[in-house]
């Protein structure tokens, strides 16, 4: 009885089939992430802390008569510091002033540093869109408490001047004033200021002013490199001595802080140093002068809380910095115990969320408090990421391990393809165009597209080149030509899914109930955007490989008759 002999795996059949499912496979799962942060909701989102009651000040009054927050949008720590460019922000200073390098968390954009200034809480917890709403219809509400619910249920009068957003963000905790506008420019922060103007020397305990131009700027004008930054951040300097102006420093206190900085070519929303670090400058009542070197964004909320007068809110995750605060003994020892009361109602609330309790010690501090939450998100982590880091490891391996096995020579060529593709790719990206990896270097969904499409195609045919001469493909046969060119693709989809794997290790498949780490993420999203251009170019340059070969083939021929 004869054994049917099996056939051969045709591999290069399945290579070419292979490339358009990875193609679309790739761009279901960038969309999907993209998706899912924007859908991205806290664990506390519907069930935050409740907060806790207001101070009762021995004497009978706050710290202060009225805050006064001046949020410049997008304001450089540097740029901050130049008296040149902010003579007014300098003289607030020099007059005496608690002076701090202020440090936020990525994402870094305006959304989720807002969320962070009003509620005290950082992006994970604070239920904030990790990218900025795309339309007036997408704005989120606040579901964690923030500064002025707090004023609110104290019985202080507030008022908001800025940006759109504010509205909607703060449509449910009880503003009485507001002045809202769709623009970012100059103009829009005249009358941004101009309707604020008035506030100042009426009963109004906490004022909000949203200064945006420098951010327009960054966005519209070239960034910090160019001199129309500086020309935005003047601007807005000279708003904020009017805005000074009209305050009586022994009475009222003001507050400069930014949201977020800028890479050097313009753009935020990632993890760069230079995006997560904010000027913080607070003078008048309440205040004692000096230099406290760092602080966290997280900690403006409590710190306000304790110059009004009004409780903590409930999900803030900083601290009161009572080393700047002209408090006594008494006011100093109440609020620690309202922070440790606040503390521990949202530990709890916390622990419910994720399922596991979050152990602190009684008497434990904001910093305690907030590693235990950590350890409790850290430790549910690391019981997902086992399985993953499993499988992201084998793939990675797996492949090089049978091309070792199998001693194949002929694939150095390929390979060397692949590493021109990256060298030629990252050379336009970091050296030439000066971007980062991460968001802040997209400047919109179209131009991102065409950017990685360019650059990944021209980047792929010079590694195609390498590669087909390298092993002389187009004198060997049509298949073989084709099987060449196939295998170099391939290659640069090997170490494009490096960090592809890396990124499902760490983040998994999609954002669900913790925000990812976001720079790991972008190289996975960035890789997969690659990706996709790679498989469908790559397709093409199979078909022009064996046509390629072809013309080789015929132009011999024709030489060999003549």
């Amino acid at each position: 009885m004869r054994t049917r002999q099996r056939k051969p795996i045709n591999w290069f059949l399945i290579g070419i089939l292979a490339l358009p499912l990875l193609a679309a496979g790739a761009y279901f799962w960038a969309t999907g992430m993209i998706a899912s942060l924007m859908a991205y909701r806290s664990l506390l989102a519907s069930a935050p802390p409740a907060p806790g009651a207001p101070f009762d000040y021995a004497h009978g009054q706050p710290l202060t008569r009225k805050v006064v927050i001046v949020l410049i949008d997008a304001l450089r720590y540097d740029t901050s510091l130049d008296a040149s460019v902010m003579p007014n922000l300098d003289a607030l200073r020099a007059d005496g002033a608690a002076v701090a390098t202020m440090h936020s968390r990525p994402p870094s954009f305006s959304a989720p540093g807002w969320t962070a200034i009003l509620t005290g809480a950082w992006p994970d917890i604070s239920d904030a869109q990790p990218f900025n709403p795309p339309d007036e219809f997408s704005v989120r509400a606040f579901t964690q408490d923030d500064l002025f619910a707090a004023a609110d249920r104290a019985g202080l009068q507030t008022a908001v001047s800025g940006y759109f957003w504010f509205e909607g963000m703060l449509a449910d905790s009880g503003v009485d004033e507001g002045f809202y506008t769709h623009g970012e420019d100059n103009a829009a922060d005249r009358a941004v200021v101009d309707a604020a103007l008035p506030w100042l020397t009426q009963d109004y305990q906490l004022v909000l002013i949203h200064i945006d131009q420098v951010d327009y700027a960054g966005h519209h004008e070239g960034g910090p490199r160019d001199p129309r930054w500086d020309a935005a951040a003047s601007r807005a300097d000279a708003l904020l001595g009017e805005i000074v102006a009209q305050l009586d420093l022994e009475q009222d206190t003001v507050i400069v802080l930014s949201d977020h900085g800028q890479i050097d070519i313009g753009g935020h929303g990632g993890a760069e140093p230079v995006t997560l670090l904010e000027p913080f400058v607070a003078a008048g009542a309440g205040i004692l002068p000096g230099q406290y070197g760092d602080i966290q964004m997280a900690d403006v909320a409590p710190t306000v809380a304790v110059l009004l007068g009004t409780h903590i809110p409930a999900s803030s995750q900083g601290r009161p910095l009572l080393e700047m605060l002209d408090v006594s003994p008494e006011v100093a020892a109440q609020a620690l115990a309202a922070v440790e009361v606040q503390q521990a109602a949202l530990g709890a609330a916390y622990g419910e969320a994720i399922g596991q309790p979050v152990e602190v010690a009684d008497g434990s501090g904001v910093a305690a408090t907030q590693q235990a939450i950590e350890q409790a998100r850290k430790g549910r982590l690391a019981r997902e990421r086992v399985w993953r880091n499993v499988a992201a490891v084998f793939l990675a391996i797996f492949p090089g391990y049978l091309l070792i096995l199998r001693k194949e020579k002929r694939a150095l060529w390929p390979l060397g393809g692949a590493l021109v593709y990256l060298a030629v790719f990252h050379l336009r990206y970091l050296v030439l165009d000066h971007k980062t990896f991460g968001v802040s270097s997209i400047p919109g969904e179209m131009e991102f597209i065409l950017y990685v499409a360019v650059t990944a195609s021209v980047a792929l045919v010079l590694g195609w080149l390498v590669s087909m001469l390298g092993l002389r493909a187009f004198r060997s046969g049509t298949r073989q030509a084709a099987g060449s060119a196939l295998a170099s693709v391939w290659f640069v989809l090997y170490l494009l899914a490096l960090p592809i794997l890396l990124n499902l290790a760490v983040n998994g498949l999609l954002p669900t109930w913790t925000l990812p780490e976001f720079t790991i993420q972008f190289l996975g999203f960035f890789a997969l955007v690659q990706s996709l251009f790679v498989a469908a170019v790559g397709l093409l340059l199979v078909g022009v490989s064996a046509s390629v070969r072809q013309i080789y083939r015929f132009v011999l021929r024709k030489q060999t008759h003549d």
